[in-house]
């Protein structure tokens, strides 16, 4: 049985368009009244305009500039998770912009409780299919994108849910700019595999593949649990030519 979500109707994740299959959970175990508090005052004002379906049904180009108020470079992080690694990139190198992108609402509010104990400013937040971002991000927009502990969606016959499928991937190429790197870590070698054999074809090169981790890599709560269940985490970094 589900644990109960008590999630208040206006937090809720942004819907997705009667066309588009999303795979996945929602929510959670129940949230924590601080977790309910930066949803209720906090995500709204972080949430960029523009990517629903609803607001924009002709998806018209959104241009990340007009997100943030200058044009920084701009940087996409896909599924953030608890959102250590965003909010580190954020505070890490604050002469950019990051948008991640969340439909797992626990998740968001966890990412919301660490901007405001950071104090970063250079972040926004989609609490949606990253999907909705590619429709209308401008082509060439994204000079770095984070694929970090993807769900593994672990039966063969799931297997075409994961993001390193080309449904995915074409649009992500599309929107990277010439010369932007897509990082992807996970600790499950087929997802690996899939990654190695897929990111390519959407016209993306490998330029590095490992178990040692990029220099401003944090590691995030999904690597330490891996680490603690006895699985290796697998680094790699393509580039779009």
């Amino acid at each position: 049985m589900s644990e109960e979500t008590n999630i208040p109707e206006e937090t809720a994740a942004a819907p997705q368009p009667e066309w588009r299959n999303f795979y996945g959970r929602r929510a959670g175990k129940t949230l924590r009244p601080s977790q309910k508090v930066y949803l209720g005052e906090d995500l709204d004002t972080l949430t960029p305009q523009g990517f629903s379906r609803e607001e924009n049904p002709e998806r018209d180009v959104v241009d990340p500039a007009t997100i943030f108020g200058n044009d920084a470079p701009f940087w996409l992080e896909v599924g953030f998770g608890g959102g250590e690694h965003m909010v580190h990139m954020a505070a890490t190198y604050p002469g950019i912009n990051i948008l991640g992108c969340e439909p797992f609402i626990n998740g968001v509010a966890m990412l919301l409780g660490k901007i405001r104990a950071a104090g970063v400013e250079n972040v926004a937040v989609w609490p949606g299919d990253a999907r909705d971002v590619m429709d209308v991000l401008p082509e060439g927009s994204v000079a770095k994108a984070f694929l970090n502990y993807p769900d593994p969606w672990p039966k063969r016959r799931h297997h075409r849910r994961r993001f390193v499928t080309q449904d995915h991937l074409v649009p992500l190429y599309r929107c990277l700019a010439p010369g932007a790197e897509f990082r992807v870590a996970t600790d499950i070698p087929d997802y690996m595999r899939q990654a190695l054999r897929e990111v390519p074809k959407a016209g993306f090169e490998l330029i590095a593949h490992s178990g040692t981790a990029w220099e401003d890599w944090i590691s995030t709560r999904y690597e330490q649990k891996a680490l603690r269940e006895g699985r290796v985490p697998d680094y790699a970094t393509f580039r779009k030519p």
